[in-house]
Formats: structure tokens, C-alpha cells, sequence
């Protein structure tokens, strides 16, 4: 194979990898659940991987972006139900589908204190 062949073929392939991933995707690890302290999931971030009943401080009521990447699958708790008060408590602020990500919402914005892993929103 010639050199400009295989650079070709080189630049295919990055091509191909740079569409795949969507500009501007959360960085959240797969099986997780993201809260970002800034929209467009900016600044500091947490992630849990199971229900959380009380956020840590510089978090709670201080989530303004999130990202659900949760694996999905028959019987799995794959939404996200996110809560005004401690221990699931108060009213859910937002609610997130498998695989959702959600930049800035102002009705739930810096009101998360707490959440669960739930089979539908």
C-alpha cells in the first residue's frame, strides 16, 4: 500500500470516529449518573453509579446540567429520578431516560438534593 493511500485510509478513519461521537456529549462514565454544578456540564462533576439519599454539599442544590448513562436492559432501573429534598424527599426537580442528557433546565436548577434509580420517569 502506498503512502497516500494508507493517509487516506487514515483520514477515513478518523472521520468516521470524530462522527460517531456527538459534539458537545457530557463526559459521564458509562453505568452513571452525572450532575454538573454549571449548565452545558460545566465545572465540577458527580457521578454515582446507584441511588443517592443525601448529595455532598457542593453539589446538593447546586446541579444545573445532567447526564443518565445508565445501562438499560429488561428489569434494570435505567431512569433517573432526581429530588428536591434529602432521602428522595420533596418533589422529583427532572426526571432522565436511558442515556439523556440534559444541558440546563430552569424549572430544576439548583434544586437537587437527592435520587433514585427508577424503572420509568
Amino acid at each position: 500500500m502506498n503512502t497516500s493511500r494508507l493517509l487516506t485510509s487514515a483520514a477515513a478513519a478518523f472521520l468516521l470516529l470524530a462522527a460517531a461521537a456527538p459534539a458537545g456529549a457530557a463526559d459521564c462514565p458509562s453505568g452513571q449518573f452525572c450532575a454538573w454544578e454549571h449548565t452545558d456540564f460545566g465545572g465540577q462533576r458527580a457521578n454515582w453509579s446507584g441511588d443517592d439519599g443525601w448529595w455532598e454539599s457542593w453539589i446538593a442544590d447546586e446541579d444545573s446540567s445532567w447526564a443518565n448513562h445508565g445501562i438499560s436492559g429488561p428489569g434494570i432501573k435505567d431512569h433517573v429520578r432526581v429530588y428536591s429534598r434529602a432521602h428522595q424527599g420533596g418533589h422529583m426537580t427532572i426526571c432522565l431516560a436511558p442515556g439523556q442528557e440534559v444541558n440546563h433546565n430552569p424549572a430544576a436548577n439548583d434544586s437537587g438534593d437527592s435520587h433514585t434509580w427508577a424503572m420509568g420517569c
